[in-house]
């Protein structure tokens, strides 16, 4: 075989190698984007808790929708300190055990080891809230359904959280600013 021969058949070979594989690809086509990933395997629907006590009040209560979850921020006056967090089939007003109605499929009860008040006694939450009385609107969120004030007393403040299923939650403590402190209640519109 000619010298000639042999290169015009390398290079044809190379060529070869190089465009089959675009040739073989199909032309262009729209692939739509990537559904959000919910990562929410390491919640939960047990209680979660810490026992510390905070002498900082509970100023205000505001609420958040997110691509996987909804969100209750409890924000206070100073450092964050103890929580408790569970599934309960009734929410209660700490000292005369009134039920209060909290609307939802299932409620969690949200007890902030902090008052509602100052060491006065005056009202800190803005604006200011009496038992049975929600605190948020959450009209057209996927997951929660009210967000109630049950009460303050001895240095527990007690709110209910209705949501649409007895869905996985997560509870953080964040910094909040000018050295204040947030309890932020995160629950997932699904299981994962």
């Amino acid at each position: 075989m000619s010298r000639t021969i042999r290169r015009l058949l390398t290079t044809m070979l190379a060529c070869t190698a190089v465009t089959l594989p675009v040739a073989a690809v199909s032309p262009a086509t729209s692939v739509p984007a990537a559904a959000t990933q919910c990562d929410t395997t390491s919640w939960g629907s047990t209680v979660e808790r810490v026992d510390e006590m905070g002498r900082a009040p509970l100023t205000t209560v505001r609420t958040g929708r997110h691509d996987c979850f909804d969100r209750v921020v409890y924000s206070l006056a100073g450092p964050a300190a103890g929580y408790y967090v569970e599934y309960v089939d009734q929410v209660t007003q700490d000292g005369s055990g009134t039920v209060i109605p909290v609307p939802g499929d299932a409620r969690l009860l949200v007890r902030l080891h902090h008052p509602a008040h100052d060491d006065a006694g005056a009202p800190t939450l803005v604006p200011p809230a009496t038992a049975g009385q929600p605190v948020a609107d959450v009209t057209g969120y996927p997951t929660l359904r009210s967000v109630v004030f049950a009460g303050s007393f001895e240095g527990d403040t007690v709110l209910g959280v209705g949501v649409r299923a007895r869905l996985p939650f997560r509870v953080l403590v964040l910094d909040g600013p000018d050295g204040g402190g947030r309890l932020v209640v995160d629950v997932a519109h699904s299981w994962s």
